[in-house]
């Protein structure tokens, strides 16, 4: 038996409630707090570096990307997509411009990417828009010969589902070179029996077609070549740490480059907050990332 189906409703729903389980702060502080570091840090983002807004990769009004380019993007060597978490429910690309000062500072272009959100889209759609995002940036930027993901939360299952996407429906070939996803949830059977899904309606069944653990041998097809690196925070749950573990050894396992990385004194929130910082771990991994040759 999977080791989630032996909680009960309210350990589980516990479990899959990252506010919990913060150490600096109670659950709606930390929340609250979260939203107001991501907005600062998306519009300092925003006044370091040159901007096209609301670029559609899509016709539906929510299809669009937020770019971020460093002063010769024509030289650019690596770009960067992002996915922002939110389960899937809240949250946006006008939060997720906070790393962007030190990568651009780097050479590096950063895109930001919206999403539907549930419930007025399913997660079938949402994965559908991911990697309809990646296709037409890799069109756009076909001249950068680098493509690296980051995903944080919903945000890295979204990051690995992109990971695994049969290309050949999207006529392109992505040779994604890196990826980092950041206390991700890459299992969502046991989301199907929290109040988490209340706005997603998944059944067990769209739940396992959208698990990236499921997929970890597809993706030596697809991601062969790319540097895959899973973080998880020392204060994310016991489930978000497990899931992290778990897919890591799929990857590992699956003959992939993957590496972990336990983030101490860390929680699920600031784990990706700290992006902002030059000298903090994750982002030093996904400079050196870009920049290994």
């Amino acid at each position: 038996m999977s080791s989630w189906k032996k909680l009960d409703k309210e350990e589980l729903e516990k479990e899959y409630s990252p506010s919990c389980w913060s150490h600096r702060m109670d659950r709606s502080a930390v929340i609250e707090s979260h939203i107001k570091e991501l907005t600062e840090g998306t519009k300092k983002g925003r006044n370091e570096a040159h901007t096209k807004l609301d670029e559609s990769y899509g016709q539906e009004e929510c299809e669009k990307l937020d770019i971020y380019l460093p002063p010769n993007p024509s030289t650019a060597s690596a770009l960067l997509i992002y996915f922002h978490g939110g389960y899937w429910t809240i949250l946006s690309k006008e939060l997720s411009g906070f790393m962007v000062p030190p990568l651009v500072k780097a050479g590096v272009i950063v895109v930001a990417v919206d999403y539907v959100l549930a419930p007025k889209g399913n997660m079938d759609l949402i994965v559908s828009q991911a990697r309809r995002s990646v296709a037409y940036i890799i069109q756009q930027y076909s001249a950068v010969s680098g493509v690296y993901v980051c995903g944080h939360s919903a945000g890295a299952h979204l990051g690995a589902m992109v990971l695994c996407t049969d290309w050949t429906e999207y006529n392109v070939t992505p040779d994604i070179k890196g990826t980092l996803l950041v206390s991700g949830i890459y299992d969502l059977r046991p989301i199907v029996y929290t109040s988490v899904n209340h706005p997603l309606q998944m059944t067990e069944d769209d739940a396992v077609r959208n698990s990236p653990m499921e997929f970890a041998n597809a993706m030596k097809g697809v991601a062969k070549n790319s540097e895959i690196v899973v973080a998880v925070a020392q204060y994310d749950s016991n489930e978000f740490r497990r899931q992290s573990q778990e897919y890591y050894q799929a990857v590992k396992a699956a003959g992939l480059n993957a590496s972990f990385q336990d983030i101490s004194n860390r929680d699920h929130f600031d784990i990706i907050e700290k992006l902002v910082e030059e000298n903090y771990v994750l982002t030093q991994v996904l400079l050196k990332m870009m920049t290994r040759k």
